[in-house]
C-alpha cells in the first residue's frame, strides 16, 4: 500500500489544496493521471500525483478514501511536476491551472482519426550556406554549451535580418544530433507557418510537431501525443508550446523575447521568459532569448551576468539597413493634407510599386474609426457593458466593443440629443485599406488585423499571397510588425508611430521605440536597399528618435534612467491585483480589505509601497465590476510580498461567504 498526494481537476478557490488518498496500483507514480472520489458526494474525478507518501498520520487512515483507476495514456514526467509547483508558488494562480499547462488542451477528441497540421504546407530552404564571422562565433558559443552539456543562458541581440533564425536552426541541429529535444518559441501564432517551414525544410516533418491555438483539438492533442512519446525532438509554437512534454530539454528558443504575447493574459499569468528559464535549468538545457530590441528588463539582466550577451550588429551579407524618414504629421496638417497617408509616403509608395517592389503599411489599431462622437453634445459611443468606447467598423456598419466583443448598430442621430452630427474620429486598418484602394486601386491589397483573419488559415493565406508576390500592398496590425521575412519589400511606412505614447503604462516609450524598429526591420532584407517613412505627432519624443536611427543601445540609456529614478522594473517588480463582484460595493470592499491586510503585514517604512484601490480601468466587464490595487514590490523581496498576498488567499479560502474574486498578476503588461 502507498499514498498519493494529489491536485484534484477542481477549479475552486475553496478546494485549492493537495489531498492525500490511498493507492494500492504500483504503476502510479508521481505524474501519474487517475480518477478519484471527491467530496461528500464521492464524485469521481480526474486528478494528478504531485508526490508520493509511505504513511499518512493515524488519526486519518480510517477516513481515507482509494483511487479507483488510473489513465495510462496521460502522464507528466517529474520535472513538470516540480515546474508546475513552482509555477503556482510564483504567480499566485491554483495548483489544477498550473497542472494544465501541460495537459492535452485537446485530449477529449483523442478517439477521433489522427490529422496532420502540416498537410498542404511546404518545406523551405533557406538558402543559407555560409555564415557570417558573427553568426559563427555565436554558434560557437552555443555549441559549446551544448557539447558540455551545461546549463547556460544567452541573450542574442541581432539587428533585424542579421540571421538569428539561422542559428536558432543550427543551434537546434548540434542538440538533436546529440539525442536531446528542442523548443522553438515565436511571440505570435502568425510566425508559426515561417518558421515551421524552414525547420521542416531542414528536419522533415516526421521531426517536428507544433503546438498553438489554432489547431483543432484533435490536432493538439496528437501534436501533444508525438512529443510525449518521442517520435518527435523539436517543438515550434507561440506561447504556450514552452509546456511541450518533453523528458529531456536541450534548448529553449524565445524569439523576439520582448514581445508582450509572452506574458500570459489568462491564468496562470505566467512570463513565459520564467518558465524557459525554469525549465532549462532542471534539464541543465541551454536557453536563447533572441530580438533586435530586447525588453529593457532583460537587457538590464544581461549588463548584471544573468545573459551572456552575443551581439550580432549587421544584416547577413553586410545588406545595409533601410533608409529611414520621419514626416511630422501636424506639418502635414499645416498644409491641408487631412489624410491618414502623408505626401512623402503617397510619393514613395508611387515608387516602390513603379519599380514592382512591395509596400508595408502599419497602423496598430483595427477598425475604420477608433471612436463616435456627436460634435453637437460631445456624446460618445460606449460598451453599455463594459463602459469603453466603441469603434466604428464600415464594413458592417456596426460600433464594436474590442473588449469583450459586443456589436452595435452604427447610430446615424446622436442617442443623446437626437443630432445629425454624429461622427467618426481617428483612423483604423479598414480605413486605410479604404484609402489605399481609392490612391492605388490597381494593385491588390490585403489587410491583416483581428477582423480579417477570424477564419481558420485565413492569416496563412493573406501571407502567403503576399510571400508570393501576388498582394502588392499589405495593410495590418502589430501582426504584420514583427519576425516576418519577405524579400521584395521596398517601402514599410507606419502611419501613427506614436499611438502607443498615449497609453497610461510605463513600457509605452519602450513599445513604441520596439513597434518601429521592428516594423522597420521588414523593409529591404531582399538584395536591395528599403526605405521606412514614419508619420508621427511627437518626432522629439526619445522614443522616435531611436527607433527612427535603430539605436537601441541609446534609447536603453535613456530609459532605463527614467525606470531607475521611477523604481519601475527591473528595479522592482509590478504587482496588479484585481477585485471582481457582481456588486460594484462587494468588489470595493473585497480591494480595501486586501489593502489594509497587505499594508499591515509590511514593516512601515513598505507600506507605502501599496497603492490605494481605485477603479479598474477597465472597470465593468459583462457586468462584472472591477477594482484594482498596485503594489511595487522592492528587487529581491517578491518572495516575501508573495508570501503575503498567498497567505492572505489561503486565510480566504475557506471563507464561504465571499462575494467578490481576488487575483494577482505580477508584472502586467497590461494595466487594465
Amino acid at each position: 500500500m502507498k499514498y498519493v498526494n494529489l491536485v484534484i481537476n477542481n477549479r475552486s478557490d475553496s478546494t485549492d489544496s493537495i489531498y492525500t488518498y490511498a493507492c494500492e496500483d504500483d504503476s502510479v507514480d508521481v505524474g501519474s493521471k487517475v480518477f478519484v472520489p471527491f467530496a461528500r458526494g464521492n464524485r469521481l474525478r480526474e486528478a494528478y500525483v504531485a508526490s508520493l507518501a509511505d504513511r499518512v498520520p493515524e488519526k486519518i487512515k480510517e477516513k481515507i478514501k482509494y483511487v479507483e483507476k488510473t489513465d495510462g495514456d496521460i502522464s507528466l514526467t517529474g520535472e513538470m511536476v516540480r515546474t508546475a509547483l513552482w509555477l503556482r508558488e510564483r504567480y499566485l494562480c491554483r495548483y489544477i491551472d498550473a497542472f494544465k499547462c501541460f495537459l492535452p488542451a485537446g485530449e477529449k477528441a483523442k478517439r477521433r482519426q489522427s490529422r496532420d497540421p502540416f498537410e498542404g504546407r511546404e518545406a523551405e530552404d533557406s538558402g543559407v550556406k555560409r555564415l557570417t564571422p558573427e553568426q559563427k562565433k555565436a554558434l560557437a558559443a552555443v555549441e559549446k554549451a551544448a557539447e558540455e552539456g551545461a546549463h547556460e543562458r544567452f541573450l542574442l541581440h541581432g539587428v533585424t535580418g542579421s540571421g538569428k533564425t539561422e542559428i536558432y536552426i543550427r543551434a537546434a541541429e548540434k542538440v538533436v544530433s546529440g539525442g536531446r529535444s528542442v523548443i522553438i518559441l515565436v511571440p505570435e501564432i502568425s510566425l508559426t507557418d515561417q518558421i515551421t517551414d524552414r525547420f521542416i525544410g531542414r528536419f522533415g516533418r516526421e521531426s517536428v510537431a507544433v503546438l498553438h491555438s489554432r489547431l483543432t483539438p484533435g490536432e493538439r492533442y496528437d501534436q501533444w501525443k508525438k512529443i510525449r512519446s518521442g517520435t518527435v525532438k523539436i517543438a515550434i509554437g507561440a506561447r504556450s508550446a514552452v509546456f511541450a512534454p518533453f523528458e529531456d530539454i536541450g534548448l529553449i528558443v524565445v524569439d523576439e523575447e520582448h514581445e508582450t504575447t509572452y506574458k500570459s493574459d489568462h491564468t496562470p499569468k505566467y512570463d513565459t521568459g520564467e518558465i524557459a528559464l525554469k525549465r532549462c535549468q532542471d534539464h541543465k538545457g541551454i536557453l536563447i532569448l533572441g530580438s533586435a530590441t530586447p525588453s529593457v528588463t532583460t537587457y538590464k539582466r544581461a549588463e548584471e551576468g544573468i545573459y551572456r550577451i552575443i551581439e550580432l550588429p549587421e544584416r547577413y551579407n553586410r545588406l545595409r539597413l533601410p533608409s529611414v524618414e520621419l514626416v511630422d504629421m501636424r506639418e502635414e496638417m499645416k498644409s491641408g493634407n487631412r489624410s491618414i497617408i502623408s505626401g512623402r509616403l503617397h510619393k514613395e509608395m508611387e515608387n516602390a510599386l513603379k519599380a514592382e517592389r512591395q509596400v508595408i503599411l502599419l497602423l496598430n489599431r483595427r477598425g475604420y474609426s477608433t471612436f463616435v462622437s456627436c460634435r453637437e453634445c460631445g456624446y460618445v459611443a460606449k460598451c453599455p457593458e463594459c463602459g469603453l468606447p466603441l469603434t466604428y467598423h464600415k464594413e458592417e456598419n456596426s460600433i464594436v466593443c474590442h473588449y469583450c466583443g459586443r456589436h452595435m448598430r452604427a447610430p446615424s442621430l446622436c442617442p443623446q440629443c437626437g443630432s445629425r452630427y454624429i461622427k467618426y474620429f481617428g483612423s483604423g486598418t479598414e480605413k486605410a485599406e479604404e484609402t489605399v484602394s481609392q490612391l492605388f486601386g490597381e494593385f491588390e491589397t490585403e489587410r491583416v488585423d483581428m477582423d480579417s483573419v477570424r477564419k481558420k488559415g485565413e492569416l496563412e493565406r493573406k501571407l502567403r499571397a503576399f510571400g508570393r508576390g501576388r498582394t502588392r500592398i499589405l495593410i495590418g496590425t502589430q501582426l504584420i510588425a514583427k519576425g516576418l521575412d519577405f524579400k521584395n519589400v521596398g517601402l514599410v511606412g507606419i502611419l501613427s508611430a506614436d499611438t502607443a505614447l498615449n497609453i497610461p503604462d510605463f513600457r509605452s516609450p519602450e513599445r513604441t521605440f520596439q513597434l518601429i524598429t521592428q516594423a522597420a526591420g521588414r523593409a529591404g532584407r531582399g538584395d536591395e536597399e528599403g526605405k521606412v517613412i514614419i508619420q508621427t505627432y511627437q518626432p522629439e519624443h526619445y522614443a522616435v528618435e531611436y527607433g527612427s536611427r535603430q539605436d537601441y543601445k541609446g534609447f536603453y540609456r535613456a530609459e532605463i534612467k527614467f525606470r531607475e529614478y521611477m523604481g519601475y522594473p527591473p528595479f522592482s517588480d509590478m504587482f496588479q491585483m484585481i477585485f471582481t463582484s457582481a456588486d460594484r460595493q462587494e468588489a470595493e470592499k473585497g480591494a480595501f480589505k486586501w489593502y489594509e491586510k497587505i499594508r499591515g503585514a509590511l514593516d512601515s517604512e513598505e507600506r507605502n509601497n501599496v497603492f490605494p484601490p481605485q477603479e479598474a480601468y477597465m472597470s465593468r466587464i459583462k457586468d462584472t465590476y472591477r477594482f484594482s490595487m498596485l503594489i511595487k514590490c522592492p528587487r529581491g523581496k517578491r518572495k516575501m510580498y508573495s508570501s503575503i498576498i498567498g497567505g492572505i488567499k489561503e486565510e480566504e479560502r475557506k471563507e464561504r461567504k465571499k462575494k467578490y474574486t481576488a487575483s494577482a498578476d505580477i508584472n502586467p503588461y497590461s494595466f487594465a
